[in-house]
């Protein structure tokens, strides 16, 4: 199963984006594909607090518009929705230890952690902090590749 980070998230869903087309086909590709796909809930929340927050976007999105798409790609089915699971703690610490993470990172191991735990097969993002967890394979669905 693939899971979709906040960036690409983000880029779909704001047209004033420069990577707005590639990122909306990744997503659409996703959702028209007829396989499970899958959102953590901490990328959910992030992507509600940077596209509705005034200083990263001028005009920042409305929340009805971000609920309205979240309501929209639930609607698919095709989404799911992760949480940490129950061995959620001792993931998480093995990423964190085995990379040396800590400050700001430790947001993006939680999300790794979640991936692990729910056994995603592939993290869709343009952030290269996922490098730091081995055990979780990363694409970046932006960039063309041959």
């Amino acid at each position: 199963m693939i899971a979709v980070d906040t960036n690409i998230l983000v880029y779909a869903f704001r047209e004033d984006s420069d990577r707005h087309d590639r990122a909306r086909a990744a997503v659409e590709g996703l959702v028209h594909s007829g396989r499970q796909w899958a959102l953590t809930w901490p990328t959910v929340h992030e992507f509600m607090a940077v596209t509705t927050r005034p200083g990263i976007f001028d005009p920042p999105s409305p929340v009805t518009d971000v609920m309205t798409t979240l309501s929209g790609l639930a609607a698919t089915g095709t989404v799911r929705f992760l949480s940490e699971t129950s061995d959620h703690l001792t993931i998480l610490a093995e990423l964190l230890t085995a990379a040396d993470v800590r400050g700001p990172k430790v947001h993006d191991a939680r999300i790794a952690a979640i991936c692990v735990g729910h056994g995603v097969t592939e993290l869709w993002s343009a952030d290269r902090d996922f490098s730091y967890f081995p055990r979780l394979r990363v694409k970046n669905p932006l960039v063309e590749t041959s």
